[in-house]
C-alpha cells in the first residue's frame, strides 16, 4: 500500500537530486525490458521529467510509477547506482491453526 508520506518523501528525494545521473529500468510488455541512463531534469507535483542520455529524449514518470515499481529508478552516488525505493522485504505468512 502506498501512503501519502511515501509520495512526499519520494518527491523530496527527486527534487533534491535534479541534475543527477540515474538508471531507469522498466518493462515494455511481452517480456521485453529496458534499462537506460538518464538525468533528472524537472520535478512537478504529480510527475517528474528525465532526459535519456542515448537519444536526448525527455520522458515523464509519475511518483506512483516508482512506488508501484512500474519503473525502477537508481541514483548514481559517484561510485554506484542505488535504488531510490528499496526492494520489498519478503515476509513469511503464517498459517492460522
Amino acid at each position: 500500500m502506498i501512503y501519502r508520506d511515501d509520495i512526499t518523501n519520494l518527491k523530496t528525494d527527486i527534487i533534491e537530486n535534479i541534475g543527477q545521473k540515474i538508471i531507469v529500468k522498466g518493462t515494455l510488455g511481452r517480456s521485453k525490458y529496458f534499462e537506460k541512463e538518464a538525468t533528472i531534469e524537472k520535478a512537478y507535483p504529480n510527475l517528474f521529467i528525465v532526459k535519456y542520455d542515448e537519444n536526448d529524449r525527455n520522458v515523464t514518470y509519475s511518483y506512483t510509477d516508482v512506488l508501484t515499481r512500474t519503473v525502477e529508478v537508481s541514483l548514481f552516488d559517484g561510485e554506484n547506482f542505488n535504488p531510490m525505493v528499496p526492494p520489498p522485504v519478503e515476509t513469511k505468512k503464517h498459517k492460522n491453526l
